[in-house]
């Protein structure tokens, strides 16, 4: 039938916008991280230009891998939901969610549980 779209054919679109917002994000993230950079390199001495730049496309990546996991998830529930592609999902997850945490501690300098006792008392 024209014009009647199945359940199945919904989630394989809403899959497919995730998809291309995870890229678009880690595009745009970058292309202004280098843009920021540019700028900075005018005003800033290169070292802290260097440090914001790779600040702002590891948090782009960050942001892209998170709504990649999201397609993911959503494809496996709603479209594959085998226990191949549970497993695939699974290792996805694993292997981005190692990214992200690796990332994380990379552009933090402390991994996420001691980032508050890690910040410097402002009480004074």
């Amino acid at each position: 039938m024209i014009g009647s779209a199945t359940f199945e054919d919904v989630m394989e679109n809403v899959v497919r916008g995730f998809e291309v917002a995870g890229v678009g994000v880690l595009a745009a993230g970058s292309i202004l991280a280098f843009v920021v950079f540019a700028v900075d390199l005018f005003r800033l001495p290169f070292d802290q230009a260097y440090e914001g730049v790779r600040q702002g496309v590891g948090r782009a990546i960050l942001l892209g891998l998170e709504i990649l996991i999201i397609a993911d998830i959503v494809q496996t529930i709603t479209i594959d939901p085998t226990l191949e592609s549970v497993i695939t999902l699974g290792v996805l997850v694993l292997v981005r969610t190692f990214l992200s945490f690796s990332l994380e501690i990379e552009l933090e300098g402390v991994v996420p549980w001691r980032r508050g006792s890690a910040k410097p008392d402002r009480s004074d």
